[in-house]
């Protein structure tokens, strides 16, 4: 928390929609000063408005996390607006639907610039600001995808993984000089975001998120909690567990199990409109809020995550039980041989 003001500063990238708006509501919730970073002016506007009544204040700051003079230049407006920054959320993501046979150099690198090297300047940044006061959290929207690759998002994937390792590799260099920083990685599940109705895509039918599905708010409430709890690495839905330790342990058993699965699982029944608009080089007017179109398929909550959140008490009550269990179970075995 800033030393200078009496609610911590935050900043969210990609702050317009999805799980970086309902991150910056659930900050706004607590008090908090957020500065809205992303390219779609009319998203971002829905943004100050959702915090300012949620109880925050913002900044709106247009900037495309491509570019390291941009994302400099939105850190100083912050600081220069509320104060020291406090967490620093890097979300910021673009991706292309498509087979890697029918990419372009231009997807590849546009993907990668955005939602790899926008990670890294976002980083940056806010550790050139955080390492001399030696305080500040900064965290990684990751996902499941950091560790499992899946068919027709190789761009994406492969800018997941490459953050999963930028990551590990700065958290090391922090430890080494013994720096309060802390760096931490969330992992999330698919999610029900704006981004499957403006992705850029190849694909015959309309893109959707791999089932299960988790509204944005589960993501928020995961963020809101690593920051407070200094979780290096958190894992969010069953789902995410699965892929994650899937991965470890039979991974060609996974290649050929997505080879037949993930094609249709990450479309719908209805065929893709082939003038739709998509934001991989500019964003897509219109303010589209946090959730996307599949609130009916989404779950509000995950119980793996509470788990996970709760685990000390979920520790002490399964010690309790089978203490419990034992007690009964040696009492029968007394009766039975005084019998």
């Amino acid at each position: 928390m800033s030393g200078t003001t009496d609610s911590e500063v935050v900043v969210v990238t990609g702050a317009s929609a999805g799980v970086g708006r309902a991150t910056a509501r659930a900050f706004a919730e607590r008090g908090a000063k957020v500065g809205l970073l992303a390219r779609g002016e009319d998203g971002l506007k829905g943004a100050r408005e959702e915090v300012e009544r949620a109880g925050g204040e913002a900044i709106i700051v247009p900037t495309d996390v491509a570019d390291p003079d941009e994302v400099e230049a939105a850190a100083e407006t912050v600081e220069d607006t509320f104060g020291p920054i406090d967490v620093w959320v890097n979300n910021a993501m673009v991706s292309v639907f498509s087979p890697a046979a029918e990419m372009t150099d231009d997807d590849y690198r546009r993907v990668t610039e955005v939602t790899y090297l926008g990670y890294v300047y976002g980083t940056q940044a806010a550790l050139d600001r955080m390492r001399p006061r030696d305080e500040g959290t900064i965290v990684q929207v990751g996902s499941a995808l950091a560790y499992r690759g899946i068919p027709l998002q190789s761009a994406y994937c492969g800018a997941k993984h490459a953050i999963q390792g930028y990551t590990e590799s700065v958290r090391t260099e922090l430890l080494h000089d013994d720096c309060d920083v802390q760096l931490s990685m969330v992992q999330m599940p698919a999610m029900n975001t704006p981004q499957f109705e403006w992705t850029k895509t190849r694909l015959p039918r309309k893109p959707q998120p791999v089932p299960p599905i988790y509204q944005p708010e589960v993501a928020a409430r995961a963020i809101i909690w690593a920051v407070d709890h200094s979780r290096d690495e958190l894992w969010v839905g069953r789902s995410t567990v699965k892929a994650i330790l899937g991965n470890r342990l039979i991974p060609r058993r996974l290649d050929n199990y997505l080879a037949q699965s993930g094609y249709d699982s990450q479309q719908t029944d209805e065929p893709v409109d082939p003038d739709r608009e998509h934001n991989l080089y500019g964003p897509v007017s219109g303010d589209f809020g946090a959730h996307g179109p599949f609130d009916d398929q989404a779950r509000d909550l995950s119980y793996q995550l509470q788990a996970s959140m709760h685990r000390r008490v979920l520790a002490l009550i399964i010690g309790l039980v089978v203490a419990i269990v034992s007690a009964v179970l040696g009492q029968r075995i007394v009766s039975t041989d005084s019998s």
